[in-house]
């Protein structure tokens, strides 16, 4: 099996072991879809597994270490990877025409011309008919006071090679990866999460059945021909809130920001929506605090409230995000502390070095010379 490409490689980050909260996990069978797009192309998972943070197999249950769930931002890394890996942002479902990284960015940025969520949506399966040559479509169905969203995959494009041509239907972690991430991309346009009704998905239920239903929050069917979910079609009528700002701020963390958003409207913490603006990727700059009250279309005086009743600060979840993403970047050798200090957004190393320590009583000398042990 080949090794990934050069450009795809990275120095091994961090296992992610400090205690997360429920709406910060996905399913492990979500990376393992991911792991097999690898292994179809003749690419090593492992490499891009453990440069995630993943540290056991994902395709076995019964490996060392194995767990049902992993951070979501192990998955975005892993995510990214792949994406990456395979030049192709249809993971796979093209064989012989793949549709390139940046083709996602470019439908954001056309979709931002549209008046509500339903030209949006209507955009979104356009563009999917153009890049994916009828391999896998879109469609939005209403059905009275319900919207239906489906993904359509042809047979050719969901066959695994078996030998003797045989398609095999989409799995269920696959579809449920996929509609999660449309789901939350929707509520993610119009400022709010969108309930669903009912979700519907091929294969057969998973072992973790309750953890689909977390991540739904709604009635779950299995053994559908074509996955799709249902919501109350009043929020198709919704305008859309975010601008080509807002927009980039969203694209320097997709997908970590869809993936730490609840299904459920009534459940999404305040912390969790600063947190995934504020993302862990500084090398482009830092959002500052009126930034991240202009994406919450909040005042100052209301955010700091609001913040400090769900038990905590600005500056506390902005020293937190920072903390990750230092150590994810001291954790590669390739780098030195003052290049660390400089994707970090300090201009003075120094400075890094006194924040680092108030991170995490250490200084980054002492952090790289523990994790070398």
């Amino acid at each position: 099996m080949r090794d990934l490409p050069a450009s795809s490689r990275d120095p091994v980050p961090p296992t992610v072991t400090h205690d997360v909260r429920a709406n910060d996990l996905v399913p492990t069978q979500f990376a393992a879809s991911l792991a097999r797009m690898l292994i179809e192309r003749g690419l090593d998972p492992a490499q891009s597994t453990q440069a995630a943070g993943i540290g056991f197999d994902v395709l076995d249950p019964a490996a060392p270490g194995y767990l049902g769930e992993i951070p979501a931002l192990a998955y975005s890394r892993l995510y990214r990877r792949v994406m990456t890996a395979l030049q192709d942002e249809t993971f796979g479902l093209r064989r012989d025409v793949g549709m390139r990284p940046g083709a996602f960015r470019m439908m954001c940025y056309c979709l931002l011309g549209c008046a509500n969520l339903a030209r949006a949506i209507a955009r979104i399966c356009e563009f999917h008919q153009v890049f994916y040559y009828g391999q896998m479509d879109m469609r939005l169905v209403r059905e009275g006071e319900s919207a239906r969203f489906e993904i359509v995959v042809s047979p050719r494009a969901r066959a695994v090679d078996c030998g003797a041509g045989t398609a095999v239907p989409m799995s269920s972690a696959a579809a449920a990866c996929a509609l999660s991430m449309w789901h939350r991309f929707f509520g993610w346009l119009v400022g709010h999460p969108l309930p669903l009704d009912r979700v519907e998905l091929s294969g057969s239920p998973p072992a973790n059945l309750a953890r689909y239903r977390q991540l739904f929050n709604c009635e779950l069917q299995f053994g559908v021909a074509i996955p799709a979910f249902v919501f109350p079609a009043d929020f198709l009528a919704y305008p859309l809130v975010h601008n080509e700002d807002s927009l980039r701020d969203f694209l320097r963390t997709a997908p970590y920001q869809l993936l730490t958003m609840p299904a459920d409207p009534g459940k999404q913490r305040l912390v969790d929506q600063v947190r995934a603006l504020i993302g862990h990727d500084f090398s482009r700059g830092f959002p500052s605090f009126e930034r991240i009250t202009e994406l919450l279309h909040m005042s100052a005086p209301t955010l700091r409230r609001r913040l400090k009743r769900e038990g905590t600060t600005f500056q506390e979840l902005k020293d937190s995000c920072r903390r990750e993403a230092a150590i994810d970047y001291l954790n590669r050798p390739e780098l030195s502390i003052t290049d660390v200090a400089i994707l970090m957004g300090f201009t003075d190393p120094s400075a890094f070095y006194r924040s680092f320590k108030k991170w995490t009583g250490m200084t980054p000398g002492e952090h790289r010379a523990l994790e070398a042990r």
